[in-house]
């Protein structure tokens, strides 16, 4: 009888996919330096001026479909052979998905997907010559659409799924997040207090002497962890 597998949770941020190329807010497109962070990324600025966030997050996808995964990216897929993995990410590319990972939790949105306004559990992948929207893009039912992403001021909808799978966690790790971003950056104290738990980072943030902390770039510092991991098997 085969052994059940350890679930491991593992908790990206901005780190993972900076390695591929995809610009972080503060940099994408140097929108960031042209527009205060509440202008283009909250509630109340998209409700001031929807046509900007539109061309905001339709810049971004244009970029994100020339950005490939990296090691880190498929070096977690990898793991799935001997884990039962969970990523939690905050980060609103799908490069996790494009490397294969089986189980993505999305806790800020998602990029490449738009819902309706009227019926926001209409959610739309865009693909292809499809990725730029505008205050006048409608769906199939004529309802206006808005980017899939949780603005700042917004609830977060899946921090709730993302806790319980972390109660639930063998095995914790973070990689690539400074830590500092809440909701996301509480779910450490959501592991159970048996649970092992590893950070990669090239500049962690201050943690509690029962994380393991592996100070090196997401790509480097997964095959470690694969390593480490692996090792206690």
């Amino acid at each position: 009888m085969t052994a059940k597998k350890k679930k491991l949770v593992i908790s990206t941020g901005a780190g993972i996919s900076a390695e591929s190329g995809m610009a972080t807010y503060r940099d994408a497109g140097g929108l960031w330096d042209n527009y205060p962070v509440m202008q283009v990324a909250s509630a109340d600025g998209f409700e001031r001026d929807p046509a900007l966030i539109h061309s905001f997050y339709s810049n971004l996808r244009k970029k994100l479909v020339d950005i490939k995964p990296n090691a880190a990216h498929y070096g977690l897929k990898d793991l799935e052979q001997y884990f039962d993995v969970h990523i939690i990410t905050q980060n609103v590319d799908d490069l996790h998905e494009r490397a294969g990972s089986s189980n993505v939790l999305h806790l800020h949105g998602e990029l490449m997907k738009v819902r309706s306004m009227t019926h926001p559990e209409r959610i739309y992948d865009l693909s292809g010559g499809n990725l730029v929207t505008s205050i006048d893009t409608r769906d199939e039912y004529g309802d206006p659409v808005r980017p899939h992403i949780v603005f700042f001021q917004e609830d977060v909808p899946n921090f709730a799924p993302a806790v319980d799978l972390v109660a639930d966690a063998d095995i914790f790790v973070v990689i690539g997040t400074s830590l500092v971003v809440y909701p996301a950056a509480a779910l450490i104290n959501y592991v159970r207090p048996d649970v092992p738990i590893y950070y990669i980072d090239p500049h962690p943030a201050s943690v509690s002497s029962r994380v393991h902390i592996i100070e090196e770039k997401a790509s480097t510092g997964v095959e470690t962890l694969k390593k480490l991991l692996l090792h206690d098997l």
